[in-house]
């Protein structure tokens, strides 16, 4: 989990080879070739009208958190064992698309939030096989590369 979340500094402090995908008043995304694996890293930034705190509570990864109400992409989200505070193994589960022609998914984690002295929150998650998630009948077991979210508190 530690290394998901120092990977994910790397990424956002190099500024280097990213191309804009597409944005709106409200969000841009952009991508670059991964140096990791055979494809590509995609980011997402906006700025939002809220606290940083109110936003976080929108994003972070908890079961029963808010991410599952308005995240078409989530289904579910559970935590299948906690490590300590700020670390857990998770799973998560995403909904057929494409008039299903894509399956459902899911995909395990470890997951390690954390907040920085300027008030940045960070979730970082990665690929984990744990013996108490075993594969789910019609899912696809999916893997992530290093990813997660942050929350950069902005002026004013």
């Amino acid at each position: 989990a530690e290394s998901a979340a120092e990977q994910l500094q790397l990424y956002r402090r190099d500024p280097e080879g990213w191309r804009g995908c597409r944005s709106t008043s409200e969000v841009a995304v952009s991508w670059r070739p991964s140096s990791e694996f055979a494809g590509n890293l995609y980011r997402g930034q906006g700025v939002l009208p809220a606290s940083p705190e109110k936003v976080w509570e929108c994003i972070k990864p908890v079961a029963g958190g808010l991410r599952t109400k308005w995240d078409q992409n989530v289904k579910d989200f559970e935590v299948i064992e906690t490590i300590s505070d700020t670390v857990s193994v998770c799973r998560t589960t995403t909904p057929s698309a494409c008039m299903r022609i894509i399956s459902p998914r899911e995909f395990v984690d470890v997951v390690v939030m954390k907040q920085y002295e300027d008030g940045t929150m960070q979730s970082a998650a990665t690929n984990v096989e744990h013996p108490l998630c075993l594969p789910q009948p019609n899912f696809v077991r999916g893997f992530n590369y290093p990813c997660g979210c942050f929350c950069i508190p902005v002026p004013g």
